[in-house]
């Protein structure tokens, strides 16, 4: 009887999640092809407005809130309601900006201050010998202020790149997403049991491999994270482990008036275990701290939505 009742709970919630795909899939394209007749700008405040107003309305609004509150326990409750209205902004923005992913990129190496985009002079001299020093190299990054545009900007100056992404679980939003992302964002390859090999084959092509690794996975290695533990995604140590090249971090982050801030960590030295190979686990760490930092500078930039922590 329990067995039947369990297969027919999953039966329905199979056609609740067909139900459900048959009518986001459409409204997300029709957002994002309103999000193109407007500019950049005028989309990012609309679809931040929007988002402001309607997220705290969903079931996300409380894993934030609980997220935050257990990650910052010093902060009042004001402080965590204002950082959330902050997440949704970002969150909005940046679904905007998804829609000119060919345009919203824009820095001008020789007219810098015409840009919307700031980039440290030590940035630019750490891309510049990312590009031209014949070597391959691992760069992470996290959902924090627009994530989508190191990508774009690598493409953009000329560094030969291969990004893992995961597709939408809506197969009607995967298309236009992925039509989106393929103008200017290098090779893009699927989350699935291939990627860890056509990953390694782009290092060895020496290519310049960049991922997300902030969100939770099931199967990952132990990380402290905001003093709690999490499960992080090995992948980039063990891609580090096979073949040894430079690891950095890069962020994109929002200014005021639709600006950005580009940056690139410095070289990150990997964590070795006592025979002198990668430690993955350690090296995890490493970069996990690193993305720890970068969000105690700007919480309200991050997506603190989802459950990290299980």
């Amino acid at each position: 009887m329990k067995v039947a009742l369990y297969r027919a709970k999953l039966r329905a919630q199979r056609a609740a999640k067909d139900v459900v795909g048959k009518i986001v899939g459409p409204v997300a394209i029709g957002a994002l092809h309103l999000a193109r007749k407007f500019d950049p700008d005028k989309s990012a405040r609309l679809f931040g407005a929007v988002a402001r107003k309607f997220g705290p309305r969903f079931p996300e609004q409380r894993i934030g809130r609980d997220n935050l509150t257990a990650a910052f326990p010093e902060k009042s409750s004001d402080e965590i309601e204002a950082i959330l209205s902050g997440v949704w902004d970002n969150l909005g923005r940046s679904a905007a900006e998804f829609a000119h992913l060919d345009s919203v990129w824009d820095y001008d190496v020789e007219h810098p201050e015409r840009s919307r985009i700031e980039v440290t002079g030590r940035s630019l001299e750490l891309f510049e010998k990312l590009r031209d020093d014949g070597k391959p190299a691992l760069i992470f990054a996290s959902h924090l202020g627009n994530w989508e545009l190191p990508a774009v900007a690598a493409v953009a100056h000329g560094l030969d790149t291969a990004v893992l992404y995961r597709r939408p679980n809506i197969e009607a939003a995967d298309r236009i997403v992925e039509e989106i992302r393929s103008v200017k964002m290098g090779q893009l390859v699927a989350a699935g049991s291939s990627a860890p090999f056509k990953l390694a084959q782009a290092l060895q092509d020496g290519k310049h491999v960049g991922m997300l690794i902030d969100q939770h996975f099931t199967k990952g290695v132990d990380v402290t994270f905001f003093g709690r533990t999490a499960k992080a995604n090995p992948l980039l140590a063990k891609l580090l482990r096979q073949i040894e090249c430079p690891l950095h971090g890069a962020r994109v982050i929002r200014l005021p008036d639709g600006r950005f801030r580009a940056e690139l960590t410095e070289e990150i030295e990997p964590v070795r275990d006592a025979d002198g190979r990668i430690d993955i686990q350690g090296t995890m760490q490493a970069c996990t701290s690193v993305i720890e930092s970068w969000i105690r500078e700007t919480p309200e930039q991050w997506l603190w939505l989802h459950r990290r922590w299980r």
